[in-house]
């Protein structure tokens, strides 16, 4: 089987990912998950939350880039990344990850500011007298 691509997005955060069949290795950013994520374990698990769910852990390589947004954002990127990419390669496993929300983009990115806000919402300071 021949590599899959596909890019992952939330926020500013923009992911790339080729997954090919192997051994399990994940490379992002040229390090594996422990090295670029260091001690954040519930954004580790994020990471492998689409592979744990199709039971590809151990049967996928996963190198992927990413640019953008903070560790977090690019974190869920990469997961949205590998949940098209493991579509792509077998269709059956749409109905494993839809159901968890793993096909769905979340849309949420910050509310630009407005004229005369100091910030998207927040007002001035009101002054009685």
């Amino acid at each position: 089987m021949a590599t899959i691509y596909a890019t992952g997005k939330r926020k500013t955060a923009i992911a790339k990912v080729w997954m090919t069949p192997g051994n399990g290795e994940m490379l992002i950013n040229g390090q594996t998950l422990d090295q670029w994520l260091g001690g954040h374990e519930t954004l580790k698990m994020k990471v492998r939350l689409p592979l744990d769910l199709t039971k590809q852990l151990d049967s996928m390589n996963i190198k992927a880039t990413t640019l953008g947004g903070g560790y977090a954002a690019q974190a869920d990127a990469v997961k949205y990344g590998i949940s098209k990419a493991l579509v792509a390669y077998e269709a059956s496993f749409r109905a494993i990850l839809k159901p968890e929300g793993l096909l769905t983009r979340d849309s949420r990115v910050v509310e630009r500011k407005k004229p005369g806000k100091r910030k998207a919402r927040r007002s001035r300071q009101f002054s009685k007298r």
